[in-house]
């Protein structure tokens, strides 16, 4: 099983991709100014009717939206995407939430729900029974991409509530494996990612998505990497940090490229075997095409827009990011663990 719906080939999107510029260039302006007045308002909260129970915890309950049947969402969804784009034959979007509208009536439809149940960040995504096939489930993890198209990228899968549920990659790479993001850290995952190569290289596009890193980089003794302008203090000790404009090279087959804008460190890794650009929160895919979400910019809108004239340039046929969303619904997220 492959995931080819969250890699974006440049040949469906067309001649709009270098055109669109000239549109992200005419709404940078006003989207500049609304930022600055509304940035601190942005942080998307859960609006819940959940119920204090007799212990005095609070129930999950099941949102009514959800058809009959096993697999339902709870009213602790954080609307970030993820099953929706995992298993779209099972859950789609009603009222700035997921919801189950089709229960899988194939084995098929069943592990995807089931890989969308583990991979939800917020464990929002519940069965009336434990699963039986669960365990099968989670031996799926990491998931390729697409097997023939583009080999050797996998997705982690266990999307991290800390990174509001962005995507994490592995490149089995002959000098060393690279983790792209950092996924929730889980020792079932991690056993997995060793039985393949382990991981070299963590990799981190921005200080949004820096997750459980630092359990990752415990587990397999790697190097971090991060932009300096996007290190925190949860990202203080990152082994490697990138100093200026770059271009900077991971052997002769890698190039990480600094895109400033949605964030001031924001750097995209460009895989030339498979012609891939994995570019974070920097460009994602919404139901009108390729976006910037200009709206959740958290340094710079028009130098965002720079950023992607720039990228242009580069021998690229995919995009992978770290959200595909199926609205207008992306993020904005406090940038370490903890931080509002």
């Amino acid at each position: 099983m492959a995931l080819a719906n969250i890699a974006i080939n440049l040949a469906s999107v067309g001649s709009n991709f270098p055109s669109s510029i000239d549109k992200l260039k005419n709404s940078s302006i006003k989207a500049q100014i609304n930022l600055r007045v509304s940035r601190n308002s942005l942080v998307k909260t859960v609006q819940s009717s959940s119920v204090e129970s007799d212990t005095g915890k609070w129930a999950r309950k099941r949102r009514p939206q959800n058809v009959d049947g096993d697999f339902f969402v709870d009213h602790t969804c954080i609307d970030c995407d993820t099953c929706r784009w995992m298993a779209p034959q099972v859950f789609t979007r009603v009222g700035e939430m997921s919801v189950v509208y089709k229960q899988p009536t194939s084995s098929e439809d069943r592990l995807k729900a089931l890989q969308a149940l583990l991979s939800c960040p917020t464990s929002s995504i519940r069965t009336k029974v434990p699963p039986p096939d669960i365990l099968e489930a989670q031996e799926t993890f990491p998931i390729p991409v697409d097997e023939k198209k583009l080999p050797g990228v996998y997705h982690c899968g266990y999307h991290s509530e800390k990174s509001y549920g962005a995507a994490s990659y592995l490149i089995i790479h002959p000098g060393g494996n690279i983790l792209i993001d950092s996924p929730r850290f889980t020792e079932k995952l991690a056993k997995e990612i060793e039985t393949m190569g382990g991981v070299r290289y963590l990799f981190l596009t921005h200080k949004d998505d820096v997750a459980d890193h630092a359990k990752w980089a415990t587990r397999f003794s790697c190097d971090r990497i991060l932009h300096s302008e996007d290190v925190e203090i949860c990202t203080a000790d990152v082994e490697m940090k990138l100093e200026g404009n770059g271009p900077w090279s991971l052997g002769d087959d890698i190039m990480l490229v600094h895109a400033p804008g949605h964030t001031e460190g924001t750097v995209c890794l460009l895989y030339k075997p498979l012609k891939i650009l994995f570019t974070g929160d920097h460009l994602m895919m919404t139901e009108s095409g390729l976006s910037i979400a200009e709206m959740y910019n958290k340094y710079s809108v028009p130098k965002q827009v720079d950023s992607v004239q720039k990228l242009i340039q580069f021998d690229f046929d995919w995009i992978i990011p770290v959200q595909r969303c199926s609205g207008e619904e992306h993020h904005s997220r406090s940038f370490c663990p903890g931080k509002v």
